[in-house]
Order: C-alpha cells, then sequence, then structure tokens
C-alpha cells in the first residue's frame, strides 16, 4: 500500500488588527512566533511560523493586520507586507472576531478572495459568545459571506478545536518536501525575535500612553567572553523628544521596568542570563522616511 505522500505549503494568515491572527499563529505552532498585546497593529512584519507533524509542515505566515489607515509610509508597507503573503500562499486564513464583522473585515474578505486560494474562514474568540446557543446563528451568517473551504469557530487563546484547523489545512496542502528542519519553529533570527520581546514589553507597560513610532533596533548581539551569558545592546526609536520622555519614564522607571521585564523572558527562552542595555534615541518622523524603514527592516516606499 503507498504511503501518503508529505505535504508543505505556505498558510496566509490575514483579517483586520486585533483579531488575534498572533495568538493563532503562537498556538497552532508551538512556539511565541509572534508578540500578542491588546493594542492594534502589534505585528507589523511578515513572520513565518513553521508547524512541522509527521504528515505535513505548515508554513503560516503571520502578517500585519489589513487597515485603511495609509497615512504614513509604515503604514503603506504593512499593508503591502499583508498582500504580498496573500500572493505566494497555498491557502488562506482569514481570522475574525465572532459575533463581530467591520468594513475591515470586508476588506479582508474581498483581498482573500482576490488571491485565488481557499479561504479557511476562523471565528476566533468563539468562547466570549453568550449565550452559547447563539453559536450556530452566527456559523450560518458566516457562512453565507462567500465561498469557503471551511468555517471554523475557535478560540486560539484557550486552544479550542485548533486540532480540526489545523487538519484541515493539511489536507489542503500540495505535496512536496519540508522546507524547513524539523526543530526550526521560525524563519527570523535571534536578533528580530529579541528586539520584538523588547517592544512587547514597552506596548504593554505603556499601553494607550505607546507613541504609534516606536521600533527597537538591536545594535549589538553576542556572547560574554566565558560563553556563560548573553550580551545586548538595543535602541529605542521614538519620533519626538516627548515620546522619550514618556519610554525612560520619571527616575528612568519605565525604562527599568521593560528592561527587566524583557531581560526575564529572554533569559527563559535562551536558558541563561542576559546583559541587556537599552538606550531611548529620537529621530523625527522615522515612520515616514524610506531609508528609516529599510534600516529597521520594513519594506520602503
Amino acid at each position: 500500500m503507498t504511503e501518503p505522500a508529505y505535504r508543505c505549503g505556505f498558510i496566509a494568515v490575514v483579517g483586520r488588527p486585533n483579531v488575534g491572527k498572533s495568538t493563532l499563529v503562537n498556538a497552532l505552532v508551538g512556539h511565541k512566533v509572534s508578540i500578542v498585546t491588546s493594542r492594534p497593529q502589534t505585528t507589523r512584519q511578515r513572520v513565518i511560523g513553521v508547524a512541522t507533524g509527521p504528515a505535513a509542515q505548515l508554513l503560516f505566515v503571520d502578517t500585519p493586520g489589513m487597515h485603511r489607515r495609509q497615512d504614513k509610509a509604515l503604514n503603506r508597507a504593512m499593508n503591502r507586507s499583508a498582500q504580498a503573503s496573500l500572493a505566494d500562499a497555498d491557502a488562506v486564513v482569514l481570522v475574525t472576531e465572532a459575533g463581530r464583522w467591520t468594513g475591515e473585515d470586508e476588506d479582508a474578505l474581498a483581498r482573500a478572495r482576490a488571491a485565488g486560494s481557499p479561504v479557511f474562514l476562523v471565528l476566533n474568540k468563539i468562547d466570549r459568545v453568550r449565550p452559547r446557543d447563539a453559536v450556530l446563528p452566527l456559523l450560518q451568517e458566516a457562512a453565507g459571506r462567500g465561498e469557503f473551504a471551511a468555517v471554523v469557530p475557535l478560540s486560539a487563546e484557550r486552544g479550542d478545536n485548533l486540532d480540526r484547523l489545523q487538519a484541515l489545512l493539511e489536507q489542503a496542502m500540495p505535496a512536496g518536501p519540508a522546507l524547513f528542519p524539523a526543530e526550526q519553529w521560525s524563519d527570523r533570527d535571534e536578533r528580530f525575535h529579541i528586539g520584538e520581546v523588547i517592544r512587547e514589553k514597552l506596548m504593554r507597560r505603556l499601553r494607550e500612553e505607546l507613541p504609534y513610532g516606536v521600533a527597537v533596533e538591536i545594535e549589538h548581539l553576542a556572547e560574554s567572553e566565558s560563553g556563560g551569558r548573553l550580551e545586548v545592546r538595543a535602541v529605542i526609536w521614538v519620533e519626538r523628544e516627548s515620546h522619550k520622555a514618556m519610554v525612560i519614564g520619571k527616575g528612568g522607571e519605565m525604562l527599568k521596568a521593560v528592561g527587566q521585564a524583557a531581560r526575564l523572558e529572554l533569559k527563559a527562552r535562551f536558558g541563561r542570563p542576559v546583559h541587556l542595555e537599552l538606550w531611548v534615541k529620537v529621530r523625527e518622523r522615522w515612520t515616514d522616511r524610506e531609508a528609516d524603514l529599510r534600516r529597521l527592516g520594513y519594506e520602503g516606499d
């Protein structure tokens, strides 16, 4: 009896901001591929999460949330990144929030359909729907929005019904060998993920006060001479002097708290002590300058 062919393919995970795309990717991969906060536009760049199983390797492309704001080069770069991921995808997972459908969801659906790949509609945060008998009408309403390969209700945060989505996606992938080693869970290097951890701690600490134009650049990453410690020096870029004061905080307390939180996570991730130095610098209008965007890893205009 012939063994079933191994499958491998790219899956673009798209949707409007703040519907749980990164939480879903992290849950499916089993690693922290993307940072997660309650603020929209937490994900700014494409990140591939690699989930390798005995029958298939699923390559989840976590993308910035598709949004209508186009006033800055950074916004346009994020939208282009999401669109490019669709063009190369073998399947599309359109993530929505159960019980809430907006004009931005409609925009994301139109772009997903235009890609020409099978579209799987995910109704995330299904555990928050009350009363429970409202779930079936929501599914019926969602299915009526278009032709989908499947409509899958789930909770990415709780891990509910992820197995069903994974099984459906494996069946939709083309036959082919794995493209990444089995132990690799992301296409990004350590430098990228360290910068994202720092940015996540900034976003969580500052919450609504966080300026939009904040980015993290890793200037130095090396092992100590003894080899027992990871040494990191990072710059937090802001657009105004007033933003710099916010990030540093009174007496440096905010920056200290961000550094402590980042060090703890990085120590757990790498299994060794981490020496982290953080500096805050101002570069006016970096979010609208092509050279700055490229230096920080974004696509310019």
